[in-house]
């Protein structure tokens, strides 16, 4: 699949956008361990064109993680061609993203993200201002629509790309549904189908493991998938999903200092080490154990402990990376023993 002259590869993998997960060091790891391309976290339009220190942050890019999208958001037009030329100029991105899909109230709820499917004129003129302002490619994340009754997808895909963006990426929920239910993945064949729409269309919502990624692209034609909340915790889900799509083993060897066997569980320890590592020395030691909490609390690498909570809680209460290790040590031994005295089924 390319974006212009973007070559992802065939049945590309992408990192979503998240807000507060996927920084430089989350994007790093997830590149290493399988993923065609990451997106930054999304960065208010406003917040970038008073040029505040910590959105201006949100745009460090390394070489090693392209090809990289930097994702932006906002209601105002010109605040938007503004801060799309500003993360240009300073990120030189190989994407730019505009978000139309986030459900959260302070930002849909002020008429952004997800907001702008209440008002598709508005998000079509910012989506103008945008591509015209920008050489890099254009692309575009948004929902089936604001509610049940306001499926707007079908229609939306054709303005979109009438408007100048090279690719669309579809969550199959409405903002209505937030993150709740299931993902409802049809509309987004209906785009796909369509012989008017010739950029690619990329799917996201619960794809959480291969099989779920090769249904997408075998039964719906989409020309990529994205993984967004299946990946705390578990980045390695990425070469979970590549082998599963090629059939082969993807080489990580490079990606993790260690001796243990890829995705096996000690191998898994070490990539969430290596996660906490990145965060450390990106942002200090403290703020970068209270970025991974998320990580460690969501990661299904210790479910199955019994009595786990306490050590659970000490985990996520953790102040040093010293003692968070051990912390996770003393988990990982409680993993092998539960394991270990397992009755056989």
């Amino acid at each position: 699949m390319k974006i212009r002259n973007i070559d992802l590869g065939p049945r590309p993998v992408l990192l979503a956008p998240m807000e507060d997960v996927t920084d430089i060091g989350f994007r790093l790891l997830c590149r290493s361990l399988g993923a065609s391309m990451v997106y930054s976290e999304f960065v208010a339009s406003d917040a970038l064109v008073r040029m505040v220190g910590k959105s201006l942050d949100k745009l460090r890019v390394s070489p090693d993680e392209r090809p990289v999208a930097i994702q932006i958001y906002g209601k105002d037009p010109i605040a938007m061609r503004d801060a799309a030329q500003i993360v240009v100029e300073k990120a030189h991105p190989d994407v730019l993203d505009l978000n139309f899909g986030c459900p959260v109230k302070r930002v849909a709820g002020k008429g952004a993200g997800a907001g702008l499917l209440q008002n598709i004129p508005l998000l079509l003129d910012i989506t103008r201002h945008v591509v015209d302002a920008v050489s890099v490619p254009v692309t575009a994340k948004t929902r089936l629509g604001w509610d049940s009754e306001h499926l707007v997808i079908t229609s939306l895909a054709e303005q979109l790309q009438d408007c100048g963006i090279e690719a669309l990426t579809i969550h199959g929920r409405t903002r209505a549904q937030m993150y709740q239910g299931q993902a409802d993945h049809s509309l987004i064949g209906e785009v796909r189908r369509n012989p008017r729409i010739h950029i690619p269309i990329i799917a996201n919502g619960d794809i959480a493991d291969g099989k779920t990624a090769q249904r997408l692209f075998d039964d719906l034609g989409v020309d990529a998938v994205m993984v967004g909340r299946a990946t705390f915790g578990c980045p390695w889900i990425f070469k979970e999903i590549r082998d599963h799509l090629d059939g082969t083993s993807l080489d990580v060897s490079q990606a993790i200092s260690t001796d243990a066997a890829p995705l096996s569980d000690a191998w898994k320890l070490a990539v969430l080490k290596q996660q906490v590592n990145l965060s450390v020395e990106r942002c200090g030691e403290r703020s970068g154990i209270l970025h991974s909490r998320r990580h460690l609390a969501a990661t299904p690498l210790f479910k199955g402990i019994p009595d786990f909570r306490p050590l659970r809680i000490a985990i996520l209460r953790a102040e040093t990376t010293e003692e968070l290790f051990a912390l996770m040590d003393e988990a990982f031994q409680k993993l092998c023993a539960a394991r270990e005295h397992k009755p056989n089924v």
